[in-house]
């Protein structure tokens, strides 16, 4: 099927008693940087260090002290922002978002509004049945808060500034996703461009990408509904979840004649549902105004070429190399190019080889058992070397695809060299004619009634393909004794 850019024909509808429901889906992803220092500070940012032993006095809001723009961080979104093919603003603006909350030393945030430093960009997804291009509307940046905590004890609550001060980089995209599955592939889309760049790892179990979902309902081609904001999803599968909820509540809502109030809301993953958290804020309650501390941030275009320069190929234009230089599957592709380890794994596998096998073995054979087994392609037992290894023996006719698939089960839990191992264990397949003919003529002998149905029904050829490879104990060359049995039963 060939893919296509979607039309502005919503792709999933709710169907009601009442008639058809559109969900329309905004992200606001915030993805943290990856640097060693935060944003205004040279504090650490190591995740997992005691509370309050990454703090500086800027973190901490000492009176007197001054944040300091790390540079690092100012690269780091600029990158970020080339990967999303957006515009790069040569001039920012840092302002305070300015509200009340136990873990913000300051009473306000340093990010920014007006002036972000990437403007607009795009996301591209590869979905089922077309392609969806999802505009980005801004990537800005700003300083994380804190952590309160309230499980310590039945009366206190604490409060941990490890994250104070923190660079985020908070991607917002418009409201072009139109599905909860569209929704969670742009995320994991985002994720994979974030951690191709390295600008964020994208680990969303420590809070290194979470997103405030935006979500209302309408009906199809009518005006943009009231919506509500689900905050600090920190799992793709709970995006989802939070999406199929919210959608179904707000139309319960409006099918029962009532309103949509503008409301920030959390989702209870224990539930499966969300709640109420608080009436949205708008722009003016947070009474933005630019920091008078920071100067704007400015830089010249010879300095972002520079940084496009040194971009490494992106998950897009991996794909497309991969699908003009090895022949494989669009579908292929995309799996193979889903984490840039992936991809240098494959491509260490293919290289001499024939392409198509090793994308075979590598998305079949060793991304489903990694899969089974919990585990990524650094953590992946078998190296490339090893199994290319494989793929070889298979090629040379050492060995058969039954026996590789073996092999590979053996180099998994052992390891060591396949060719070492297949002369060790006396896996070679039998290639000697004579003892396949020999193998054959038991099984045609044993079968005088099989014979006489094969010749009526030449498709049972495969039973006794299968009943002398059982005899041979997997070893003999499936196309010899496919060759031979023809022979033999007088099958064209």
């Amino acid at each position: 099927m060939t893919a296509h850019f979607r039309s502005a024909k919503p792709t999933q509808l709710i169907k009601s008693a009442t008639g058809d429901w559109e969900i329309v889906i905004g992200l606001e992803v915030h993805a943290q940087v990856a640097s060693r220092a935060k944003l205004f500070s040279g504090a650490s940012t190591v995740f997992g260090n005691a509370p309050n032993s990454n703090v500086s006095l800027v973190d901490a809001a000492m009176p007197g002290m001054l944040p300091v723009i790390n540079e690092e961080c100012v690269k780091q979104a600029i990158r970020t922002g080339l990967g999303l093919k957006a515009e790069i603003n040569l001039r920012s603006v840092f302002d305070r978002k300015n509200y009340f909350y136990p873990d913000l030393p300051q009473g306000y945030q340093i990010s920014q509004y007006k002036s972000p430093i990437v403007g607009e960009g795009r996301v591209i997804l590869d979905m089922p049945e077309e392609t969806v291009e999802v505009g980005i509307e801004r990537l800005h940046l700003e300083q994380d808060a804190g952590k309160s905590i309230h499980d310590l004890s039945p009366s206190s609550s604490f409060v941990d500034l490890n994250r104070s001060g923190v660079a985020l980089m908070e991607i917002v995209s418009k409201p072009d996703l139109r599905s909860s599955d569209e929704a969670k592939a742009y995320v994991a889309k985002l994720r994979t461009i974030l951690r191709y760049l390295g600008t964020c790892d994208g680990d969303m179990e420590k809070g290194n990408l979470r997103a405030d979902v935006n979500v209302s309902v309408r009906r199809p081609g009518e005006p943009l509904g009231t919506r509500c904001e689900i905050k600090n999803v920190n799992s793709i599968r709970f995006i989802g979840q939070a999406i199929e909820y919210e959608a179904r509540r707000q139309i319960g809502v409006l099918e029962d004649g009532g309103s949509i109030i503008q409301e920030t809301r959390l989702f209870d993953h224990s539930k499966g549902e969300t709640r109420s958290m608080r009436s949205k804020e708008e722009a003016h309650d947070y009474r933005y105004f630019p920091d008078p501390d920071l100067l704007p941030l400015e830089f010249d275009q010879p300095y972002v070429d520079e940084l496009a320069r040194h971009l490494p190929e992106l998950p897009d234009e991996k794909k497309a190399r991969f699908i003009a230089d090895y022949g494989v599957t669009p579908y292929d592709a995309m799996v193979l190019t889903l984490e840039k380890e992936s991809a240098d794994f494959f491509e260490a596998v293919a290289k001499g080889r024939d392409a198509k096998i090793a994308a075979n073995w590598v998305i079949n054979e060793l991304f489903g058992r990694l899969n089974k087994e919990g585990l990524d392609v650094t953590k992946s037992p078998v190296s490339a070397d090893q199994l290319g290894a494989v793929i070889d023996l298979i090629k040379d006719g050492t060995i058969s695809g039954k026996i590789a698939k073996d092999l590979f089960e053996i180099v998994w839990a052992e390891g060591g060299d396949p060719k070492v191992v297949v002369e060790q264990r006396g896996l070679k397949q039998v290639t000697d004619t004579g003892a396949i003919e020999a193998a054959c003529d038991a099984v045609i002998a044993a079968n005088p009634d099989k014979v006489e149905q094969v010749k009526v029904k030449p498709t049972m050829l495969g039973w006794f393909v299968g009943q002398v490879m059982k005899q041979s104990g997997g070893k003999a060359n499936p196309q010899a004794v496919n060759e031979i049995l023809k022979a033999k039963l007088g099958i064209e």
